[in-house]
């Protein structure tokens, strides 16, 4: 035992010898490998300096020094347009809004592709304090940055390093502050009132310029990217966060808040993103999506829920048909609608997350109107009509805008028809879109279609009607022109080959072209309308020997002794396609007038008795006769179709108007009227009808013609009555505000003790609501004599209601009274952003100078307050520019003229509102001239139609 017990410890010290020479060894090797590894990682990093000092040294001779000449040009016009050569592709965007608080922070990695070599990055900025600003190239070197520069007039942040800037990838990270305002602009807070409670939310409006506010980025439509969103929300209290695509994760941020993480995005322009920090809630359905199911929600304050079911039935019915219409699924994995208790315009498309002022999405049957539901469903299929036109394929440049809202305006209502085809939205077009714009286009201080922009005043600017109803216009007279499966097979095929991307006016009418004959040009047929401003007037004449009619063309103008520069391209020359209609029914030839031929010839069909051009007024231009062809018409008018009958009492006001007709043809046609029923005409006749009479406000024969008035429209006010019946359709029921409004507005007795009685009814027992359909009109007159203790009355209930169109409605009441002093009240009390949301502010100034005894004092307020209003809204808000248009409207002296100009010339930035001032003063001179001129004309009709 004791031998073995020997050996033992042999073995044991050999073995003990043996492990430390495998220490050793293994120390040895891992000596070497870390050694290895520092040397390699210094080799990696001498040779990443080494390559970027040689791309420095490889670029050096392309790198020319800055002269005075660029210098000025990169300062005074370049910052407006970023330089093409730095693009981003993914924004990784972190904001951290504080409800609480009047800011936010952030941080933004933005990954981006450099083409050129430059020495300075330009992007956009706006009121945000940047903490720090990291630039790395291709995540391995970060550049040594010499200077951060806020540049605030053009909105942009300059960074510029101490090294070159040569082509490659690149991420720039930037800490920043931004500022939590209520511009409604950027990233802006809202809130509303829950019980005793008031609710503050965090929302955001992008578009045009205004996401440089929420977060540094390339702010221009063709710098579209991918984008992960991180967005932090209180733990409590049921508040939510929303993007354009779903949550992805939820983590933690501290004991109160958590950061919601959404999922990576498609690529898209910077104006489509949204992020939204609220407590709302939502009603839920889905639609059918090329065969699959994507989920459709619409939210809104937790008080309103109950509103949204309207709109999501619309909606699901809109989107798939565009789904078919398109050929093409709906692109993004779900579809959120939010109604925003403060918004500045009707609606924003945000892709996927789309945002709604709250009027035009939400609805009930039993507390809003017909008309109520019908802007819901034209807002919604409007901004759906964007996930397609817009935001799948975004136009390169704001000069191209009518790209998206134009179509965006026409298809708006295909879509409407298939979800209500009972409402007759195709003839509603006349008098929702086009005639508002025929008036406007026939201004000189009207734009083109397609119209150069740089600065964000001016971007903002085109977003008129000229965009979204002249666009919409033409691309409605090209569907007619080239056939309805033509036109779609192009705007597929248009969606298809630009998809994710950017196209120009150019590139749509290509693909409209290859879809039709290569005889037809279309280019030069929409270029005539798109590159100049305003439309033709067809004059023609009529040879009766031969059954045929001679068609010149001119430009028109609501001023027929306007002078213009005719030297542009087409010289105010049109191609127009000629379209007719007989008892025969409607043409089906091409006929096109060119805008280089003087004139053409139209045979009329063998056994026509009559014809008349431009069949639902479907063309862009009007149409002039002589005065025996403008009374075959007037005689036939019982027989033509809506759209026919709207368009002649459409187009023969409008043309007397402007001095190319006598005043007789339109008061002859407008006798008609004691048998009309149909509302696209009554809309017609009614604005035509209270233009002239105020006109004649103040005139001898101002009675005489609110008893004709009386007259044409005692027929259809017996017809319709303030009796509704349960199974009134859409379109009587909107025809029978037409109605009512035009007798109340000429003093029909019956109709204004009719008012009357409702009203004090219901402001002795408001507990009792008035019907959805009435109740605006009946607080509107009904307030006409109305004492301050009535008025009073109405304010509590108006400061009591919470619903958005509801309070839009009294405060039209509040605005109809005549007492002068109760307006100054009125005026004053608006100001109160907790008694007049911003959203709401310049409709109430609408209100007031709409009515007479207001105009004066709006416009005298404005005029005390600019100021104020402009640091309230800024210049570049295009609704504070388009309300001096508004309440000048009516006016018709010269010395009202004066104190514009004067006005004008004291405050001379105008902003947006430049080309609005312009009009302003052109509808003024307007309204001068017509009472000089055709004042005396109307005045003789009236006299002998009364005898």
């Amino acid at each position: 035992m004791p031998c073995c017990g020997r050996n033992s410890d042999k073995n044991v010290v050999a073995v003990k010898k043996g492990r430390k020479c495998v220490t050793f060894l293994f120390s040895c090797c891992m000596f070497w490998f870390i050694l290895c590894v520092i040397l390699v990682t210094v080799l990696v990093f001498v040779g990443k300096h080494l390559l970027y000092n040689t791309m420095e040294s490889d670029y050096q001779g392309l790198m020319t020094k800055p002269t005075s000449a660029n210098v000025s040009k990169i300062g005074e016009i370049n910052y407006f347009r970023l330089p093409n050569d730095a693009r981003p592709y993914l924004y990784n965007l972190t904001i951290l809004p504080f409800l609480d608080r009047d800011y936010f922070h952030g941080l933004v990695n933005i990954s981006l592709r450099i083409t050129n070599p430059k020495s300075e990055l330009f992007l956009h900025s706006k009121m945000h304090t940047i903490f720090s600003v990291d630039f790395m190239f291709e995540n391995r070197k970060s550049l040594q940055i010499l200077s951060v520069t806020n540049n605030n007039k053009y909105e942009v942040l300059v960074i510029t390093t101490k090294e070159k800037i040569f082509p490659g990838n690149y991420s720039l990270a930037i800490k920043y502050r931004g500022v939590l305002e209520k511009s409604l602009g950027g990233l802006y807070k809202s809130s509303y009132e829950s019980g005793n409670q008031s609710r503050t939310i965090a929302t955001s409006k992008f578009e045009p310029t205004y996401a440089r506010q929420a977060f540094p980025c390339f702010d221009e439509p063709n710098m579209k990217a991918q984008y992960i969103v991180h967005l932090l929300k209180p733990k409590e209290e049921n508040y939510i966060a929303l993007s354009n695509y779903p949550v992805d994760k939820i983590d933690d941020y501290d004991s109160t808040n958590e950061l919601v993480t959404f999922k990576q995005t498609v690529s898209m322009s910077t104006y489509l993103t949204c992020f939204i920090v609220s407590d709302f809630t939502y009603t839920n359905t889905t639609f059918n999506n090329s065969g699959n199911l994507t989920e459709l929600r619409v939210y809104a304050s937790p008080g309103n829920l109950q509103k949204t079911t309207y709109a999501g039935e619309v909606a699901k019915k809109v989107i798939e048909y565009y789904v078919e219409y398109f050929g093409i699924p709906y692109p993004l994995p779900k579809l959120d609608l939010v109604a925003i208790p403060d918004f500045v315009s009707g609606a924003m498309e945000h892709w996927g997350l789309v945002t709604f002022r709250e009027t035009a999405l939400l609805y009930t049957d039993t507390t809003h109107s017909s008309a109520n539901k019908q802007r819901v469903a034209t807002v919604v299929a409007h901004e759906l009509a964007h996930s397609w036109f817009g935001n799948l394929v975004t136009m390169n440049w704001w000069n191209d805008l009518w790209l998206n809202e134009g179509f965006a305006s026409y298809i708006e209502f295909k879509g409407t028809h298939a979800a209500q085809p009972d409402w007759q939205m195709q003839s509603q077009f006349q008098t929702s879109d086009l005639h508002s714009v025929l008036t406007l286009d026939a201004t000189l201080s009207s734009h083109p279609i397609v119209v150069s922009v740089t600065t964000p005043d001016e971007i903002t600017a085109i977003f008129d009607a000229i965009s979204y109803n002249k666009g919409a216009s033409i691309l409605r007279m090209l569907e007619n022109t080239v056939g309805e499966e033509q036109f779609r097979t192009g705007v597929t095929s248009y969606l298809n080959k630009y998809k994710f991307g950017n196209a120009e006016t150019k590139n749509f009418l290509a693909e409209i072209q290859a879809a039709v004959s290569p005889s037809f040009d279309v280019s030069q047929l929409m270029d005539t309308f798109t590159i100049q401003m305003g439309y033709p007037v067809v004059n023609v004449t009529y040879d009766a020997a031969k059954h045929s009619y001679t068609l010149t063309q001119t430009r028109f103008l609501m001023d027929d002794n306007a002078t213009y520069e005719t030297n542009n391209t087409y010289g105010y020359k049109w191609t127009i396609p000629i379209t007719y209609i007989t008892d025969l029914g409607k043409s089906s030839e091409l006929i096109l007038f060119p805008y280089d031929k003087e004139s053409i010839s139209v045979s009329r069909p063998t056994d026509a008795a009559w014809l008349k051009f431009n069949y639902d007024q479907i063309g862009y231009y009007r149409v002039n006769y002589e005065e025996e062809q403008w009374r075959n018409l007037i005689n036939v008018y019982t027989s033509l179709p809506i759209a026919d009958r709207t368009h002649l009492l459409e187009e023969t006001f409008s043309i007397a108007e402007a001095g190319q007709l006598s005043y007789t043809i339109p008061l002859d046609l407008s006798k008609k009227l004691s048998e009309e029923t149909d509302y696209a005409p009554w809309t017609v006749a009614s604005s035509k009808l209270q233009g002239i009479s105020t006109y004649l406000s103040g005139s001898n024969q101002d009675e005489a013609f609110k008893k004709y008035i009386r007259s044409v429209v005692s027929n259809a006010y017996g017809n319709f009555t303030w009796n509704e019946g349960a199974d009134d359709g859409h379109l009587k029921r909107l025809t029978r505000i037409v109605v009512l409004t035009l007798a109340c507005t000429a003093e029909h007795p019956d109709c204004l003790s009719q008012v009357q009685e409702k009203f004090n009814e219901w402001i002795n027992n408001t507990a009792q609501p008035l019907s959805q359909d009435l109740r605006g009109i009946v607080y509107k007159y009904g307030m006409v004599k109305a004492e301050e203790s009535t008025w009073n009355k109405l304010l509590a209930v108006y400061q009591a209601e919470t619903d958005a169109t509801e309070k839009l409605k009294l405060i039209n009441g509040l605005a109809n009274v005549k007492n002068s002093l109760l307006l100054i009240r009125l005026l004053d009390l608006s100001k109160n952003e907790t008694i007049v949301r911003s959203q709401d502010y310049f409709t109430v100034l609408g209100y007031i100078s709409a009515n007479p005894t207001g105009t004066d004092l709006v416009w005298d307020f404005v005029r005390q307050n600019w100021e104020y209003l402009v640091e309230r809204f800024t210049l570049n808000d295009r609704y504070l520019g388009a309300m001096i248009r508004t309440i000048t409207a009516k006016f018709a002296t010269e010395s009202k003229l004066l104190e514009m100009e004067e006005f004008f010339a004291k405050y001379p930035n105008a902003g947006a509102g430049a080309t609005a001032r312009k009009t302003a003063l052109e509808t003024v001179k307007h309204n001068k001239k017509w009472l000089s001129t055709y004042r005396s004309t109307v005045e003789s009709w009236i006299s002998n139609v009364n005898k």
